[in-house]
């Protein structure tokens, strides 16, 4: 059972996830030969505020 997991900023469309997921299962199943059926894509949404990034929060304010 192959877990793909994505960290990603919130704020994209349910279409944009659903297209990212088939994307992701698409490129898994052409090379690394997992099946479809058995593909977890499990997207987990951050809000700016709380992903840092050189020594920042990415939301523009101090870390």
């Amino acid at each position: 059972m192959p877990v793909v997991t994505v960290e990603m900023w919130e704020g994209r469309s349910r279409r944009q996830k659903r297209a990212l997921v088939a994307a992701i299962t698409e490129a898994m199943v052409r090379h690394a030969g997992a099946k479809p059926d058995h593909l977890h894509v499990i997207i987990h949404e951050v809000p700016k505020q709380n992903w840092g990034r050189a020594g920042r929060l990415s939301d523009g304010t101090e870390a």
